[in-house]
């Protein structure tokens, strides 16, 4: 692999925002997450469960509730009492209306995807009709005594059970009045609570209605007679989500201990027809509460407090028994929060309402390969940039000399210019800056810091030259073909001839910067981009994409190289393509054109191409050879791929220089240590 000085960074003090509701779409097969701090995040799970959008937060939204509706529409609900429909091209808020029922607790599509109804805190159970382009109020349920905490409609689409304090109501959806109403057991282990909140309902097409509670009760109920069919006491504290398979035959709840149960409906014999509904599994992949559940025809989703995302495939329902049946955790963004000034040796962390500017440190010891160097001069914080106003950063950019920092919210566009003298650096803040670069989602330098381009959430790319203490506008790159296609990734060449933009779901688009206009596309591939490059001197644009594969596509003869063909022919080794985390950064060696760097969150990897490709039967994760081994074996061993996974989880590697890598890990047990400790547990023989 070459032997590196290695800068290995573990002061980027990133704590990803606890999970709040996740929505599964099982026509699209996505996942939509929204998260404490208001983001909502859209995964594609046929995509290689992939983060392929995301919509930044916002201080005021605190997200309670999430769904789907016809068409692929995406809405969302919290504490402020707006309902928000979401723009899935532009990755924006599309709207928001007020339900004026105060707090929002609950929301659920029906069945149709036409109808949408919201619980609200003062008890009111309001119901909106779904139009093309916004929703309409149609009319009020019959209010109840307290706040309405969870919602599900009948999937005919008939009936309403709303989950409450204390009861479960249930409700005629076309006239909107009660019929029915369940008194919940308020004892919990022998002793009487104050309160039982239903914290989640599942209506099913029998008319059975499943609660989960904050006494830790799983309970089956007859809605039409009103009467408790069967009480299962799972968790010493509250059971907070639910969600049921399109099947109905099974279901899946979260705990605030951390546990997720899976609930499966058996026959009581094997020879009757009498089904009942049984505990099955418990999974603890969590420590802290699991706020939300989703079931999908082939696995468990969930999360909570402890931010990761867990996929857990259930194995009875996965065909093949291959690496898709391995359990999934996410926790990490697949974007990069990282940016890097290579000549003066800084690093730019971008967290959600400040950015942090640091210098790297520095040695003058010397050792062998392996040795931890001790710092002649320690890393410096130099500078903590605060965002006004409530809205979450989008992206954020250093520039490679250093002396340029831009960054975009959803509303506005800031940039800055950075003098350093000795160790004093001062800021000043570029004014005026236009209107239409707001809301961009990705902003990029070019090589020698004389142009900015920013990708909007319009699908246009526009180019920026930078002045001394200003900016000028030389051009915009409009979409194709009318279209809008939000661009969310960009490459520039390292001599500023190229620029390569990508969009959340076509191909790559190549534009010639010094002509201003498009030069070729690169054909369309069924997976989404995760990360892209220009190679210095021949101008090869490597693609990532989200199922591991990668291709190197040469810009002037505007066609695969002959090595991505070959690699193509040969295929990927398996271990290589059963990676979970998306490559989200490629670069290369300044002096070494035939090597391609790129990583993941687990793994950093150097591609030699003038090496042959490892096949299925050769070692991947090929250890360096001993140095007294002959060259005979070394030559055996030796293919295209050398691969480290000293660092992880890694946020951020690049080169330096020819000599120097920057590594930025945030190892896991950094984050637990600042989540609110989890719920404790009697341990035996404690």
């Amino acid at each position: 692999m070459g032997e590196f000085n290695v800068h290995r960074v573990r002061f980027f003090n990133y704590v990803p925002s606890g999970i709040r509701c996740v929505a599964y779409n099982n026509q699209s097969n996505r996942l939509a997450v929204s998260r404490t701090d208001g983001t909502v995040e859209i995964y594609n799970l046929s995509a290689n469960y992939f983060q392929e959008k995301f919509f930044p937060g916002h201080e005021s939204r605190a997200t309670e509730a999430l769904c789907w509706a016809k068409g692929q529409r995406l809405f969302s609900a919290g504490l402020n009492g707006e309902i928000i429909e979401y723009d899935l091209q532009e990755l924006a808020v599309k709207y928001a209306v007020d339900a004026f029922g105060g707090p929002i607790w609950s929301m659920a599509a029906s069945p149709s995807g036409s109808q949408l109804l919201v619980g609200c805190e003062d008890g009111s159970v309001k119901l909106f009709q779904i139009t093309p382009d916004r929703i309409q109020f149609e009319r009020n349920f019959d209010r109840q005594k307290s706040r309405i905490l969870s919602l599900s409609w009948h999937p005919a689409g008939t009936r309403v059970a709303a989950g409450s304090i204390d009861y479960i109501s249930v409700f005629d959806a076309k006239s909107g009045s009660a019929i029915g109403k369940m008194l919940v057991d308020r004892q919990y282990m022998g002793v009487s609570k104050r309160k039982c909140i239903i914290w989640g309902v599942a209506f099913l097409s029998d008319g059975t209605v499943i609660s989960v509670d904050s006494a830790g009760k799983v309970q089956i109920w007859d809605s039409a007679t009103g009467t408790l069919v069967k009480n299962h006491l799972v968790s010493n504290a509250d059971v907070q989500s639910i969600a049921v398979s399109d099947q109905e035959d099974s279901f899946v709840v979260g705990t605030a201990e951390g546990t997720v149960f899976h609930f499966q409906l058996v026959s009581v014999t094997s020879s009757s027809s009498e089904k009942q509904w049984v505990r099955t599994k418990p999974f603890q992949h969590h420590t802290h509460d699991v706020r939300a559940v989703a079931h999908s025809p082939t696995a468990l989703i969930s999360g909570g407090t402890d931010t990761h995302l867990v996929i857990r495939p259930l194995m009875e329902k996965v065909e093949v028994k291959n690496y898709d049946a391995a359990l999934r955790k996410i926790t990490f963004p697949h974007r990069r929060l990282v940016s890097c000034a290579k000549k003066k040796q800084l690093l730019l962390f971008q967290f959600a309402h400040h950015l942090e500017l640091w210098r790297l440190g520095s040695t003058v010891a010397t050792g062998k390969n392996g040795d931890t160097l001790p710092l002649s001069k320690n890393a410096d914080h130099l500078l903590h940039l605060k965002t006004k106003g409530p809205e979450n950063i989008i992206c954020s950019s250093i520039s490679p000399c250093g002396g340029w920092i831009a960054c975009s919210t959803a509303s506005r566009f800031f940039l800055y210019r950075l003098n350093y003298e000795h160790d004093d650096i001062s800021l000043q803040r570029v004014s005026k800056m236009p209107v239409f670069l707001r809301s961009a989602l990705q902003i990029l330098f070019a090589e020698d810091s004389t142009k900015l381009f920013v990708a909007s959430n319009q699908g246009s790319l526009h180019v920026i030259r930078l002045l001394e203490g200003g900016f000028k506008h030389l051009h915009t790159f409009q979409p194709q073909s009318g279209t809008v296609q939000s661009m969310c990734l960009l490459a520039v060449s390292p001599d500023g001839s190229w620029l390569a933009a990508s969009g959340t779901s076509a191909g790559v688009h190549v534009y010639n910067v010094k002509q201003l206009k498009l030069h070729c596309t690169v054909p369309a591939y069924n997976f989404p981009v995760t990360a892209l490059a220009i190679a210095p001197n021949t101008n090869n644009l490597v693609i990532a994409h989200s199922d591991q594969q990668v291709f190197e596509y040469s810009i002037p003869d505007k066609q695969y190289t002959e090595w991505s063909r070959a690699v193509q022919k040969q295929g990927f080794h398996h271990l290589w393509l059963q990676r979970d985390t998306p490559i989200t950064h490629i670069s290369f060696h300044p002096k070494r054109p035939m090597h391609i760097l790129l990583h993941d969150t687990y793994m950093f990897c150097l591609i030699d191409k003038s090496l042959p490709l490892p096949n299925d039967k050769t070692l991947l994760y090929n250890p360096l050879p001993p140095t007294n081994e002959s060259d005979v074996i070394r030559r055996r061993t030796a293919h295209a791929f050398k691969i480290s996974k000293k660092y992880k989880p890694l946020l951020f590697v690049d080169l330096l220089d020819e000599k120097t890598l920057v590594a930025v890990e945030r190892p896991l047990d950094d984050i637990v240590a600042q989540l609110p400790p989890p719920i404790k547990k009697k341990k035996f023989g404690t």
